[in-house]
């Protein structure tokens, strides 16, 4: 007669999430990480309900400054770990607009790296012209909570029947290699998509990347909508040739 096996024992419910921004230094520092003032600038600018530019070398953390500052807000919401479930991951918040759609799936596993660190229950799918079929009917079904998509997919999602219910809870839209858009045709496709959206959500944030621009504060026009005369703000940061700047 065999032997029932006992049940594992029930671990402990975790803490709430009582400090975001500690929740999120604690990360950073099991990575032996420290944050670069201008990503705790950008944190803070976001959570102000502002939209901005930032301007830095490669590799000098820009995704970080542009994709924490939604996780915070999240996090700041939603306090309570009991309720975190990846079976239920929220609803979409973060559209992430990448030129090349071949690095989508790369942009997607650098967005995902945080979210497994910090144990959220977010989901990150990427919606370019290679996705197949069966991702697209399930995207129909329900969005992911962060999205990494190209200028054309973007444009295409706008003119579904119920694309202004599907975004109803966006909270930000990151522009990635802003550069490589601003000026041309798919630039002003973005910027369009764009003036849908802020129709839709008054109150979405708009972030641009890039590392290389020169005339900053057109950039930044261009890509939030909002003159940023007089010159926006350009704190001096401890990163080789960064800027970080949002309009006034």
């Amino acid at each position: 007669m065999g032997t029932r096996r006992a049940a594992p024992p029930k671990l402990p419910p975790l803490p709430p999430v009582a400090d975001p921004r500690q929740f999120l230094l604690d990360w950073f520092a099991a990575k032996c990480w420290t944050p670069f003032p201008f990503q705790h600038e950008a944190w803070d600018a976001y959570l102000a309900g502002r939209s901005g530019l930032v301007h830095a070398a490669t590799g000098t953390g820009k995704t970080l400054a542009a994709w924490l500052g939604p996780v915070l807000e999240w996090l700041a919401e939603h306090p309570d770990r009991s309720t975190w479930s990846p079976r239920h991951p929220p609803a979409l918040r973060v559209l992430w607009v990448t030129p090349l759609r071949a690095l989508a799936a790369d942009t997607a596993g650098s967005l995902e790296a945080p979210l497994a660190g910090l144990g959220l229950p977010w989901s990150v799918r990427t919606r370019t012209s290679d996705t197949k079929a069966s991702v697209r009917t399930s995207q129909r079904r329900r969005l992911p909570t962060a999205l990494v998509t190209t200028p054309e997919s973007l444009s295409l999602m706008l003119t579904q029947p119920d694309a202004r219910e599907r975004l109803a809870d966006l909270r930000c839209v990151v522009v990635d290699e802003w550069h490589e858009l601003l000026a041309g045709k798919r630039g002003v496709q973005v910027e369009l998509a764009l003036a849908r959206l802020r129709g839709w959500n008054p109150g979405l944030r708009t972030w641009g990347l890039s590392a290389t621009l020169g005339n900053l504060n057109q950039a930044l026009e261009t890509l939030t909508g909002v003159n940023p005369s007089p010159p926006a703000r350009q704190p001096e940061l401890r990163v080789p040739r960064s800027a970080f700047r949002v309009p006034h």
